[in-house]
């Protein structure tokens, strides 16, 4: 078993804040991340070697793992951005959500849930979501509360709204996949490149598997002519862009170059 084999690290006071403020966010991406492992250093320990991320939160979550909590790494479903969240192990996100939402509320989310994994774009309507209102456990909600709590939702990244239509948020799907595979087991969909949970991608119209986005990406990124890697058909979507650090790194620079320069010029 993994968790044996990994050898207990040591929690400093850079760590320790670390997990605070990754605990506030709930989940960031990761140069949110590695800008906020900086800024730990840079308060606790200035004169210290930052720690390659990799390992500094195997650190972490090597000293986690007997609390069944775990940071975790993943990737947003709709362009790869590689993200982390906070992890609770030992229970499901709906149970962990009780401190923050009543039952209805939880409900809704329940609800919500079921539509955007019994749908083929991996997204629910509001107004389907809104109709199931009356069914649900606890105290009575009028549809505009519901609109409310499904915002609340949003702002708390369980959800993601486009368009009047909700999908869940990465950090939704980091922490409830084993939950929605068990719960789920004849609607759940997997990646056929990397075989986790899928709920937006692209499927092949001759035999069905299904890929995420930035899968269908990397898969076919040097391929002029794509095709299923299962049945070997054509594959007839769009294939999109791969997510690249680089670019993103030098596009936040001067996009905070630019800021410093209007705030030197008022």
């Amino acid at each position: 078993m993994q968790g044996s084999t990994r050898r207990m690290g040591v929690m400093t006071d850079v760590h320790r804040r670390f997990l605070q403020l990754l605990m506030t966010h709930g989940v960031l991406e990761e140069w949110d991340v590695k800008r906020l492992q900086r800024h730990c250093y840079k308060v606790h320990d200035r004169n210290a070697t930052v720690d390659k991320l990799e390992d500094f939160i195997n650190n972490i979550n090597s000293v986690l793992e007997s609390l069944y909590i775990e940071i975790k790494r993943g990737v947003t479903e709709d362009d790869g951005r590689p993200i982390y969240a906070l992890v609770n192990l030992a229970t499901t996100s709906i149970s962990k959500m009780a401190t923050d939402f009543a039952e209805n509320e939880l409900d809704l989310f329940r609800k919500a849930l079921e539509l955007i994994i019994d749908s083929e774009t991996g997204f629910a309507s509001s107004t389907n979501i809104l109709n199931l209102v009356d069914q649900l456990k606890g105290k009575k909600m009028r549809k505009k509360e519901a609109e409310q709590v499904l915002q609340k939702y949003v702002q708390n990244k369980w959800l993601i709204e486009k368009e009047g239509e909700f999908t869940l948020h990465g950090r939704a799907i980091l922490e409830m996949e084993q939950y929605i595979r068990e719960t789920y087991p004849d609607a759940v969909k997997i990646c056929n490149i990397c075989h986790s949970l899928l709920i937006q991608g692209q499927s092949c119209e001759t035999c069905g598997i299904r890929m995420h986005l930035p899968c269908v990406a990397k898969y076919f990124q040097s391929n002029a002519e794509p095709r299923c890697p299962h049945c070997n058909d054509y594959w007839p979507h769009e294939i999109p862009k791969v997510f690249d650090p680089e670019k993103e790194r030098e596009s936040g620079v001067l996009k905070s170059n630019k800021k410093s320069l209007r705030s030197r010029q008022h």
